[in-house]
């Protein structure tokens, strides 16, 4: 009898001191704000390691930083895995100028677009044709533009209220606008940059070459808005104006790097895995931090933010710091390769790679039972006025863990100012709000502990939220 009521007694103590969902998810933003570490994470990533173009000593500086900062935090298992990636390096600063029929030169600004090839040393010098979209192009036809620079003149959509949709909508001519304008004979090629305001920062990016031979491949830069709304106008006034460009970047031979990967051992489904991530990779004109230095520090903060709050999380959890999403996806593809390989049970994946700034809610990737289990869940965020769940996309770099049964989610921060910041020169560290970080980490972590404690495929009558 007396044994009973200890184990009573010990029970009722237990329940009593057990925590409401509410109540854990006020700990964690709790933490978050009073006690983050994603700031401090993201000022030394930034400061002192600083841009970490996939091949370069910054990225392999940072891929230590990593390793070393998660073995801090007492994780389970942290490791590096290998894989190899591209290595295109941008040389000395570009330089271009305006000439116009009467020989006044006018410089603006450009950047070389990742992967591309270089100028002449010399430097190139032709006539202008200006497009907007490929359509143009194949009008024009050869007789018009080959021996020219082909112009890409199209902006973003400035009445998309999504900034995602307005960027999704012009970057092809960034990214396949040196192909389409080799086919008839241009010698290279100038893109607006992807930015919604005007200013004089030109904006990097990958481009692509497909199967085009090495002989056949002509430069391609970014220009500035301004410049280009210059460039344009100019265009208009004389036809005959020619531009200048110089730029000498160098493509190598794939090198070594390494996915960054540390590890929460689940308590009851240890082999079943959450993904929680951003690329440790950035272009090499700023430093990288909403591109993609805070999705890095956001996802290391969420495993240490369980740990802080308490939480033993029931299925393994894992952050994993891809390398090389900006140009080639090589650590994402190489992680879903890996756990292919070895049988893994993924089984929700969560992405942060739309900046630093206010997290709205996410986007999901997943069944319509996940879904509705998410929108049970809306009231306990509604206090941080998390309010955007939507079906749609995840991230780039945990797309490829896609299956028919899992969940992949990607952190929506208002985007409004991203591509301001997006592969230019003033992505940087005193762009970064910190409160504005630590929210984004908290929300972050909330939603892991959520579907952690009830699970992916639920019954219909389990999609609703337990104390």
């Amino acid at each position: 009898m007396k044994r009973i009521l200890l184990l009573t007694l010990a029970l009722s103590s237990m329940l009593s001191f057990s925590q409401t969902d509410e109540e854990t998810i006020r700990e964690i933003y709790t933490q978050s704000l009073t006690n983050g570490k994603s700031y401090e994470w993201l000022d030394y990533l930034s400061n002192q390691i600083g841009g970490r173009l996939s091949g370069s000593l910054n990225a392999e500086l940072a891929v230590q930083w990593g390793k070393e900062e998660l073995e801090k935090l007492g994780l389970d298992k942290v490791w590096l895995q290998p894989v190899m990636v591209p290595k295109w390096v941008r040389g000395t600063k570009e330089y271009a100028y305006i000439e116009s029929s009467k020989k006044q030169t006018t410089n603006v600004n450009i950047c070389a677009l990742g992967g591309s090839v270089a100028t002449n040393p010399l430097g190139l010098k032709a006539k202008v044709v200006e497009v907007h979209n490929f359509e143009d192009l194949e009008k024009l036809g050869e007789a018009q533009i080959k021996g020219k620079i082909v112009f890409y003149n199209r902006p973003m959509q400035a009445d998309l209220i999504s900034t995602f949709n307005a960027y999704g909508g012009c970057v092809n001519q960034r990214y396949q606008g040196a192909v389409e304008a080799a086919k008839y004979g241009a010698v290279g090629v100038i893109v607006r940059s992807m930015n919604l305001r005007l200013d004089d920062l030109p904006h990097t990016g990958s481009m692509t070459y497909d199967d085009l031979p090495v002989e056949k491949r002509i430069p391609s830069a970014a220009i500035s808005t301004n410049d280009a709304e210059l460039l344009s106008a100019s265009l208009k006034l004389d036809s005959d104006l020619e531009f200048y460009f110089k730029q000498s970047c160098t493509q190598y031979k794939d090198v070594l790097s390494h996915n960054v990967i540390g590890e929460i051992t689940g308590s009851e489904f240890p082999n079943e895995y959450f993904v929680v991530g951003g690329h440790l990779d950035s272009w090499d004109l700023g430093d990288g931090s909403h591109d993609d230095g805070a999705g890095i520090v956001q996802s290391m903060d969420v495993l240490r933010l369980l740990k802080e709050s308490g939480i033993q999380p029931k299925r393994s959890i894992r952050v994993v710091l891809f390398m090389n999403e900006e140009n080639g996806l090589r650590g994402g593809t190489k992680y879903a390769e890996e756990a292919k390989r070895k049988g893994e049970n993924h089984v929700f994946a969560l992405e942060s790679d739309a900046g630093g700034f206010t997290p709205r809610g996410f986007s999901f990737d997943c069944s319509e039972a996940n879904f509705n289990q998410v929108l049970s869940w809306k009231p306990l965020f509604k206090p941080y006025l998390i309010h955007y769940f939507e079906k749609g996309g995840s991230g780039a770099d945990v797309s490829p863990l896609k299956s028919d049964s899992n969940v992949l989610a990607g952190l929506r921060p208002d985007s409004q100012r991203y591509f301001d910041h997006h592969h230019a020169a003033n992505d940087t560290f005193d762009a970064v709000n910190k409160r504005e970080l630590e929210l984004g980490a908290a929300t972050m972590t909330a939603l892991v502990y959520l579907f952690d404690k009830y699970g992916t495929n639920p019954l219909p009558e389990q999609s609703q939220i337990k104390n």
